[in-house]
């Protein structure tokens, strides 16, 4: 089973080595990595290229922002499962993919999705939010819920028959992807309850000055599927609470 793994960067410089080598260190023998840098105007590209013999395809162009880049990512992959690994971003363990790919092959899903840890951006050993996906079904997706993007692992053939990300959202095109494959879809979906990912805080939903744009995309992707859009967006912060509560008393 050949997992293809994407990471679309722009201007990621001092991150984007710790991305890189956090997937060039699985100990999963059939990986596809895809970088695809947005025409960086930092050093990302020269860090990009450091790696170049032991990635297995880099594009470097302009475009329209990080979706526009996953979905040339998606279009470029041959692997049976796609994940998605951010340049701010790096796999939890050595053997987060192996254990991604027995789930797969254990239990036929889908889609598998897993928790995530969101790190203070200079101490990467604090964590600041715990997210637990926990159980899926659709009732809780329609009342806000959804797993951390980053964890989700998908069949390829999931993205053909259900189409790609939605590049007229700059910030929600992930949540309208997650909404019509775990709501509208159905698809065989399972929790892996391992951590796969830590996250540094920020980027394009976390950051503060961007909060309104997200508040405003997410009630047009909630209204486009026909949820009531503020109450949901509602629903959606709520889930988070816990999050902080629990990264507190564990960490």
């Amino acid at each position: 089973m050949k997992i293809s793994i994407i990471t679309s960067c722009f201007n990621r410089e001092a991150t984007i080595g710790q991305a890189i080598e956090s997937v060039l260190s699985q100990d999963y023998p059939d990986i596809e990595y895809i970088v695809v840098d947005g025409a960086s105007k930092d050093r990302s590209l020269e860090v990009i290229n450091r790696y170049k013999d032991r990635i297995s395809k880099i594009i470097s162009e302009p475009d329209k922002g990080m979706y526009e880049g996953i979905n040339k990512g998606i279009k470029a992959a041959t692997g049976d499962i796609i994940g998605l690994l951010h340049s701010d971003d790096f796999l939890y363990a050595k053997d987060t993919i192996s254990r991604m790919a027995q789930e797969f092959e254990r239990t036929g899903a889908d889609f598998v999705y897993g928790n995530g840890l969101f790190v203070d951006p200079d101490n990467t050993d604090k964590v600041i939010r715990n997210w637990m996906g926990g159980s899926y079904s659709k009732w809780k997706v329609r009342h806000g819920w959804l797993p951390l993007h980053p964890t989700c692992y998908i069949r390829k053939e999931c993205y053909d028959r259900y189409g790609l990300y939605d590049e007229s959202y700059k910030i929600a095109a992930d949540s309208d992807l997650l909404v019509r494959f775990l709501y509208e879809a159905d698809l065989k979906v399972e929790y892996l309850n391992e951590y796969i990912v830590r996250m540094r805080m920020g980027g394009l939903s976390t950051d503060s000055a961007r909060r309104k744009k997200m508040w405003d995309e997410d009630v047009r992707m909630y209204r486009s599927h026909g949820f009531s859009p503020t109450l949901t967006k509602l629903q959606k912060m709520a889930w988070k609470v816990p999050q902080f509560i629990s990264a507190k008393l564990k960490f």
